[in-house]
């Protein structure tokens, strides 16, 4: 399988990156987590320093099978405003590759993609004003095609589970979520 990754920046939400590595890697699917800062170490949203496994620039998007996005603020933010990791996202949209993102990332960061169509997507309340070119739902977990999104921590692991199940199976995501005890 090709590889997965998930980007941090500083204030992301801790559970929404965490508990959606923590799920993949349950589900035996490579994903590393990718500092878009100039150093290894990332701070969450609520002070926890996370080291990172590659900087942004060691990704070989090329083969990616997801990019994936956590919220949290200034995080979404600080995601939104690296033009880097938007082209990325844009060539991993534009190959048809999955894309993903939850809380406020689907508003900060998926918004300023170019898209071919109108997708369903869902946000955290209060951000669907950034999303015009999309139908935004009050779902929890919304999936449209190669687009992933999520409403919020509360929705992280419904999240991180069916971004595995669309890179596995449903059999795998329910092998994961079983030993979970969900």
């Amino acid at each position: 399988m090709d590889r997965v990754y998930l980007f941090l920046a500083e204030g992301f939400e801790d559970i929404e990156a965490l508990a959606v590595v923590d799920i993949l890697r349950r589900g035996n699917v490579p994903v590393q987590t990718v500092s878009i800062t100039d150093t290894l170490s990332v701070k969450s949203a609520h002070g926890v320093s996370v080291q990172a496994d590659i900087l942004l620039k060691e990704v070989e998007a090329g083969n990616a099978a997801c990019l994936i996005c956590p919220g949290g603020l200034p995080g979404a933010s600080n995601l939104g405003d690296c033009k880097s990791l938007i082209g990325l996202l844009q060539q991993q949209y534009d190959k048809g590759g999955l894309v993903a993102a939850i809380c406020a990332a689907p508003a900060l960061v998926l918004s300023q993609l170019s898209i071919r169509k109108r997708h369903s997507v869902t946000c955290y309340p209060g951000f669907e004003a950034h999303l015009p070119a999309y139908d935004v739902t009050a779902e929890g977990v919304v999936v449209d095609d190669n687009v992933i999104t999520g409403k919020g921590p509360g929705f992280a692991i419904p999240f991180g589970l069916k971004i595995l199940e669309e890179l596995t199976s449903p059999e795998v995501a329910r092998e994961v979520a079983g030993g979970m005890l969900l």
